[in-house]
Formats: C-alpha cells, structure tokens, sequence
C-alpha cells in the first residue's frame, strides 16, 4: 500500500476552521438547492415555457442526488476524499453555471440533474472529511454546525428564490459558482493535510446501476403518481414493480462482491441498522415540515414567497440554535441516544400543534409551533449521523455516512409524496363540501369572474389567484386548505411516533474519543485507544508505529 498524504493530521485549530468554511460552503450549496428554485418556477415557466415539464425541474435533482449518494461514499473510501470532493463541487459548480445559461426547459431540467450528481457528495462527504480529523467524541461538536447550516438553507432558500425570481431567475444558479469556487480554493489547500491510505480496490460497477436504476424507479412512481399518472395506472405499478426488483438485484450483487458500495454486513450492528431506519422516517417528517408550513403562509396567511421565507426564521433559529447546543453536549456527555428520542418526541408535540392552526390564527402562534419543530429537528439531525460513525471503523466510514445521509434523503422523498398526495385527495373532499355553497352567495358577476359555475372552475392553484377570489369562495378555499393541512400534520405527527420507537430502541453507546476534558469513551476516530483520563494517548499495540503515532498527535491536536 501507499500514502497519499501524510502519516498524520496536521491542522492546527486555524486550518480546521478553514475546513469546515470551505465544507459548510459546499454542503450549503447542496443543501440550499433543494428548496430556491420552487419559489421561481412560476416565473421560469413564464419565460422558458414548457408548463407539462414543471415538476421536472425539481425531480431531476432530487433523482441525481438521492441515488448518486452511496456512490460518494464508496468512492471516498477507495480513492481518497480530496479529489472525490473536488469532483463533486466542481461538479454542481458546472450544474450551476450551465443550468444559468438554460434557454429552454429540457436544457434546464438536464442541467438540474448535472447539479444533483454534483450535490449527492457534497453533503455526504462533509461529514465523512470532518469524522476524518476528528474523533467521534469531539465531532458533535462540529456536526451540530453542520445541522446549523440546513436550518438556514431550508429558509434562505425560498427567501432566495422569491427574491430573484423578482429580478433575475438565472442567478438562482449563477450565485452558486463564486461560492462553489471559494470552497474548491479552501479545500483544496487545507485536505492536502488530510492522510489517506490507498487501497488496492475494485469498483461494483453492476452494483452502481442497479442502485441508480432502482432509486430511479421508485422516485419517479412517486413523483408521478397522482399527478401525471393515477396511483392504480400500469406505468406507476410498474415502476413500484420494476423498483423492487432491482431493489432485491442490489442486495444479492451486494452480497457477493469485495467491495459493495453498501456494505451489507454494516446493518449487522443494530445502531447502524436502527440509526438509519430513524434516519429514514425523521426525513420524511423533516421534509413534511418544511414543505408544508410555507403553504399555510402563502395560502391562508397571504404572504409572498418572500415573505413566507421570512416568516420561516422561527424555525430557522430552533434548528440553529439546537444543533450547536446539542453538537456540544453530546461531546461533554459522550452519548448520543437521548438527543434523538427526545428530537422524535419534540416533533410529535410540533405537528400535533400544527394541527390546532385556524384560518384566523395568529401567526405569533405559528411561530411559536416552528420553534418546536425547529428544536425537534436541531436535536435529531446530526446526532443520528453521528451514531451511524461511530459504529461503524474508519474503513466503511465514508460508506456508513454516504448511507446514512441517502437513508434521510429517501425518507425525503417518499414523505413528499406520501403527505402530497393525503394533501390532494383532502383537498378534492372538501372543496366539493365547501364550494358550491360559497359559489351561491355570488352575484352573477362575480361568479362569472370567477370562472366558476356550480362547484367547478375555480382555480386554487396559485395563492396570488386565490386571494384575488371573492370573499365567500376564498373562505371556503382556505377553510378546505386547513383542513387538509390538519390531515397532513396529523399523518406526520403518526409518523414522528415511528421514530420515537425505533430511536428508543437505539443502543446507548459511548462515543469514541476523548472528549473535552480528556475523559475516554473508548476507541478514537482513527480504530486505536481512548486516551487516558490524563488526556494522554495510548498507543495501539496490534497497528503499525506509524499509525499509532498518528492516533497519538491527531488526539493532542483535535
């Protein structure tokens, strides 16, 4: 075998700052993406056409990203994080800047998709570098800044959006090459510090098409079903079908070669296994809540895009402030398991209130709702990441991280279009309630500016169309829109009870390291010895003198 890099880490505290700026830009980039461009995407249609077309500018990413995740993973165990990352940024950097330049939607939608397969890694391989030059016990405390940087992203992005989409659209993805170049610049320099040991290997190149093919499938079915396809059509049943079976394909390709892309013997730990099944239903709460609150404001409340961004800083500042403070604690305390029972438990007492909003709620009641929200996820998001790596030895590190961000990231997708489609059946229920009676206080001018007649043609698609509304058919609009929303929290709020059971059943294990106070919890981030209670470090007597050496200096470094 042979080093790339040094025989130990060398970043001193200024460099490891650098670090993580440059790996809080790339997973901000990523992670801001996934939400500034459905606040502009009445206005791109508007200039690009191709209406038919909508909902792909969304998909194509969500498909890249979400099935190109464990790929990263396996090849930043093989070939080394540094160029994988580089490859990966300058990847969504391409994206971005070709996407800018789209002059018709299908360009668009292949550009969003560069932008995915770029931003699979990005998010994914910030956590797994980070775990490289910090040890478990230590390493809430950066991941807790991680999670600070999805709070922000999950409200800048529609705040973003909205505001560009009143200038100019195509910086929505102009704006990322300054910020995708600086953090090529930073870690680019700083990773050359990182060590990594290269492997003789193999790529499971069957292995990589049957999980893309498979991920693939069953987005799609759930993309389109109840939308461009009925649930019950051939082409959805098929796809479900045709996921399944590549599905199984995977899992017995896995089974048998040297180096899987999802290691199969990792899910016979029970925290690997029970981590990412929390993982799994918490992305979908996480994305019901974030998804759905926006419609409320803009619907019912009548904010902007903009504006309902704005709004969303309640929640913003729960899961900042959360996941700095529990990144902290979990390396004071050195145990993870009861910050994300309590995560869970959090979020089941959010989306419960949710479902107590009216039409004529106030919005300090609102906010007071997203704070809750905001703390359950600020106290789930990192510290389940952080279970999966300490489970797992730094061989399957980059694989275990890759596994347990694409986990969430599914859980993302399916609760999309799990609550989407409770959302769309309510609603259809109560606008044939509801309409017809507030059609008939209409004077005949108005009904017939409506376009309605009976209970049929008014148009609630756009929150601008419904505010313009009369006011007997906007109440009954926006009446029928909370319902609806009461039955979407509710589903959620059943679903965060999952989670609470499987994050109960998580073991409750000691993180590795030594942690603030030179305590040990065990094994380091790097396989050898804790250190003493003095803080000094233990050499590993079955490893090489060069890696117990590195072990030795990177603990009086971290």
């Amino acid at each position: 075998m042979t080093t790339d890099a040094p025989s130990a880490p060398v970043l001193n505290k200024r460099q490891l700052r650098l670090l993580m700026f440059g790996l809080m830009t790339g997973m901000l980039l990523a992670a801001l993406d996934q939400t500034i461009v459905g606040t502009a995407l009445p206005t791109i249609v508007g200039e690009l056409g191709g209406i038919s077309h909508y909902s792909w500018v969304v998909t194509a990413y969500l498909l890249a990203s979400t099935a190109s995740t464990p790929l990263y993973g396996k090849m930043a165990d093989l070939y080394g994080r540094r160029p994988v990352f580089l490859f990966s940024i300058g990847t969504f950097l391409l994206g971005s800047l070709l996407a800018g330049l789209s002059q018709d939607m299908t360009q668009l939608i292949i550009t969003r998709g560069v932008q995915g397969l770029g931003a699979g890694g990005l998010i994914t391989l910030a956590f797994t570098i980070i775990s490289d030059v910090v040890s478990p016990r230590e390493r809430g405390r950066y991941q807790g800044v991680f999670g600070a940087v999805f709070g922000i992203s999950s409200v800048a992005g529609p705040l973003v959006g909205g505001y560009f989409a009143e200038t100019n659209w195509r910086w929505i993805f102009y704006i990322n090459v300054p910020l995708a170049v600086l953090a090529i610049l930073v870690c680019s320099r700083v990773m050359r510090l990182v060590p990594f040991t290269r492997r003789e290997h193999s790529i499971d190149w069957l292995g990589a098409m049957l999980l893309v093919a498979g991920v693939s499938s069953l987005l799609l079915a759930l993309s389109w079903g109840g939308e461009t396809y009925p649930w019950g059509s051939g082409v959805i049943i098929g796809l479900f079908a045709a996921g399944a079976v590549l599905a199984v394909l995977f899992v017995l390709q896995e089974s048998r070669v040297a180096e899987p892309i999802l290691p199969l013997r990792l899910f016979r730990s029970a925290t690997f296994a029970l981590a990412n099944a929390a993982g799994f239903v918490l992305g979908l709460v996480m994305f019901g809540s974030i998804i759905f609150i926006p419609l409320y404001l803009q619907i019912v409340k009548g904010a902007s895009p903009t504006r309902s961004g704005l709004l969303m800083l309640p929640m913003m500042a729960g899961i900042i402030v959360t996941s700095v403070l529990t990144g902290r604690a979990m390396s004071r305390i050195g145990r993870y398991k009861w910050f994300p029972v309590a995560g869970a438990a959090t979020l089941l007492v959010g989306m419960l209130l949710f479902t107590r909003l009216q039409v004529d709620s106030s919005l300090w009641v609102a906010f007071g709702f997203m704070v809750v929200i905001g703390v359950g996820l600020g106290l789930c998001m990192q510290s389940l990441v952080l279970a999966v790596q300490n489970a797992v030895t730094m061989r399957d590190l980059g694989a275990g991280t890759s596994a347990a961000t694409f986990f969430r990231s599914l859980g993302g997708s399916f609760g999309v279009a799990i609550l989407g489609a409770v959302l769309s059946a309510r609603l259809s229920a109560e606008l044939a309630d509801r309409l017809p009676g507030a059609i008939a206080q209409l004077t005949p001018e108005e009904r017939a500016g409506t376009g309605a007649s009976g209970g049929a043609g008014v148009a609630i698609n756009d929150p601008a169309t419904i505010l313009a509304l009369p006011a007997p058919v906007r109440a009954a609009v926006q009446m029928a829109f909370v319902e609806s929303l009461h039955l979407v929290f509710l589903t959620t709020g059943l679903i965060a009870i999952v989670a609470l059971l499987v994050t109960l059943a998580l073991p409750n294990e000691k993180l590795r390291g030594a942690g603030p106070q030179g305590a040990t919890g065990g094994t380091d981030g790097l396989g050898g010895k804790g250190p003493a209670p003095g803080g000094k470090p233990l050499a590993d007597e079955s490893k090489p003198e060069a890696a117990a050496e590195m072990e030795a200096k990177s603990q009086t470094m971290l």
